[in-house]
């Protein structure tokens, strides 16, 4: 019998009680699932940051802990936390929706929709945007959610971009890494769209002296994690024009408080975290079959790099 704890809220258990079982029970296997159960008995946790569980050492039968979220940055650093750690990355649901909201938001600022969308004065102003062939695009970060939104970005004909901690090749994608890479990936991006997960080696990434290597005038859309971004160095760029706009998905504290000076900004969107959110069925059957491996004697999919941070 394989005992499995569902740890991620008693909020999130009412939405994923019935496609966990569902998704557990197309793979045959025998277990248990519930939100309470003797520590020692337990075999595998699904886990979400929020989770009241941050003592791990009870759980002496451990076999893996599976996050249901793409970013591990609240548990990774858990010292009582041993046993493999998966995180959320083929959820077909996510990725579609990832590349939804970036592919909406390049394109959003590419074709200048803002001042058609919002125009007080009635003006009459047609500038017409050049073709996407002509609008270099970076994306960094190039995970599953980088790579998917590269992929597509280049399939609508923006010059792509990519850049990560380490080499990685992405067809139709210009690839860099490392730091002689990234200053590289930032030369000619007009538009940055930043999909990294927060570590203590990307915090910050976006500060003063990388924002102003940036051509003037460049748009920035982070649904990756907050701190990316030095808050008050894009303030700054905002201001002095170096940045145009800066769409902003994630933040340093969430729910932004209602004082940020991001809310008021004329230069700034923002949007509530919702560029994309894990989808219950389809990250049910990817828990399932990574279980489903754990019992067979496979190795994991998706193991975080703890010493990396994702």
């Amino acid at each position: 019998m394989t005992n499995i704890l569902f740890a991620a809220g008693p909020e999130l258990w009412a939405d994923y009680e019935t496609p966990l079982r569902r998704a557990l029970d197309a793979t045959g296997l025998d277990y248990t699932l519930g939100c309470d159960a003797a520590p020692e008995t337990v075999d595998y946790i699904v886990y979400a940051p929020g989770s009241k569980l941050q003592d791990f050492a009870p759980y002496t039968r451990l076999k893996a802990v599976m996050n249901l979220w793409a970013g591990v940055e609240k548990i990774t650093g858990n010292p009582t936390l041993t046993a493999p750690l998966t995180r959320m990355v083929d959820d077909e649901g996510l990725t579609q929706g990832m590349v939804e909201y970036v592919t909406g938001h390049v394109l959003r600022h590419h074709l200048g929709m803002d001042a058609h969308i919002v125009n007080p004065e009635h003006a009459w102003e047609p500038n017409v945007p050049p073709l996407s062939r002509e609008r270099p695009v970076t994306v960094l970060g190039l995970g599953a959610l980088g790579q998917a939104c590269a992929g597509m970005l280049a399939h609508l004909g923006f010059p792509v971009t990519g850049w990560s901690r380490t080499e990685k090749q992405v067809e139709r994608v210009t690839c860099f890494h490392g730091d002689d890479g990234l200053s590289r990936a930032l030369a000619d991006a007009q538009i940055v769209v930043l999909l990294l997960p927060d570590t203590p080696a990307t915090r910050n990434l976006l500060d003063a002296d990388r924002l102003a290597r940036l051509p003037w005038g460049a748009v920035i859309v982070n649904p990756g994690r907050g701190p990316l971004i030095d808050d008050d160095a894009l303030l700054a760029a905002l201001d002095a024009g170096q940045i145009a706009h800066a769409t902003l998905d994630t933040f340093r504290t969430e729910p932004l408080p209602a004082d940020h000076p991001f809310w008021a900004h004329p230069k700034v969107t923002v949007t509530p975290h919702i560029a994309s959110e894990t989808r219950v069925d389809s990250a049910a059957r990817v828990i399932a079959a990574n279980i489903r491996r754990g019992e067979d004697g496979e190795p994991l999919l998706h193991l975080v790099d703890r010493d990396a941070g994702y």
